[in-house]
């Protein structure tokens, strides 16, 4: 496509002045299409700088630099093309209007606002997806998927513990080990003699939230999730194996453990990540 920059297309067009006396040529004065299309070479600047800097479409800046104004819609249109353009080859629009005025029968009749700030308005620029918005919604998902894997853990955790100490002993009667487990006691801290009552070829672990919740998570020997969730504060989690439990706590300072009857004295700062691990005998923090 042509920029306009033919040496052919800059000629100048030579008219007769009908206020001269006959035979006298006037200086030649360019048409406003050639008038703008001088200047913008004069100002070093192509085509494609103009539609940029003024956002008026290629097409119709050519139709204007060749005197076409029809691809603008109309002379309302055409002046508002003229104006801008002129601005942006440093020419003064209102010199340009004025001729454009006298060729095409005088200025129109004022065109309401809403439809010329219709045809004038810029098009928007196509933009790409909004990565943000998708970010934010991949992280609400997570939440919301990590939250009920939560929930979800919790339910079974409390399933896998009762199942593992439920366990009857040879010296308990059928009626007994018929009778579902009572649940394990609510209070932080539970009685001496309560854990003491763990078998000795077991490890117990009594895991109790006192001073806030913690998500902890505790596997058997054999890696089997015993549990994976939330206690919060004031519950109490108990775990049994015959060879050893693993614990990974998400907030070690506010938990009390208890281990195979006795507690646990080690200062866990809050909010630190324990993985410990706890055997048969005397407790031993792996």
């Amino acid at each position: 496509m042509s920029n306009g920059n033919s040496p052919e297309d800059e000629r100048p067009i030579e008219d007769v002045s009908h206020d001269t006396p006959a035979g006298v040529p006037e200086v030649a004065r360019p048409s406003v299409g050639r008038a703008l299309q001088q200047a913008r070479i004069a100002a070093g600047l192509t085509v494609d700088d103009i539609t940029t800097a003024t956002r008026v479409r290629i097409a119709i800046v050519h139709a204007i630099e060749a005197d076409d104004f029809a691809p603008c819609g109309g002379d309302v249109y055409a002046r508002g093309h003229i104006r801008t353009l002129a601005k942006a080859v440093g020419l003064d629009p209102a010199e340009l209007l004025a001729q454009f005025d006298a060729e095409h029968g005088g200025r129109p009749e004022p065109t309401p606002a809403a439809p010329l700030f219709e045809a004038e308005r810029i098009r928007p620029e196509r933009r790409g997806p909004n990565w943000t918005a998708a970010m934010v919604a991949a992280i609400v998902a997570v939440i919301g998927f990590v939250g009920f894997t939560f929930v979800k853990g919790g339910d079974g955790g409390n399933e896998a513990s009762v199942a593992e100490g439920a366990q009857p002993s040879s010296g308990e009667s059928a009626s007994s080990s018929a009778k579902p487990d009572k649940p394990a006691d609510p209070k932080p801290e539970p009685s001496d003699s309560a854990i003491a009552a763990a078998p000795a070829d077991k490890v117990t672990v009594k895991v109790s939230a006192t001073e806030g919740r913690s998500w902890i998570s505790a596997q058997d020997h054999n890696g089997r999730l015993l549990f994976d969730g939330l206690l919060e504060q004031g519950d109490s989690k108990t775990f049994q194996d015959n060879e050893k439990v693993k614990l990974v706590l998400g907030d070690a300072g506010v938990i009390q453990l208890y281990v195979n009857g006795k507690k646990i004295e080690d200062d866990f700062r809050p909010g630190a990540v324990e993985r410990l691990t706890y055997t048969k005998g005397d407790p031993q923090v792996g």
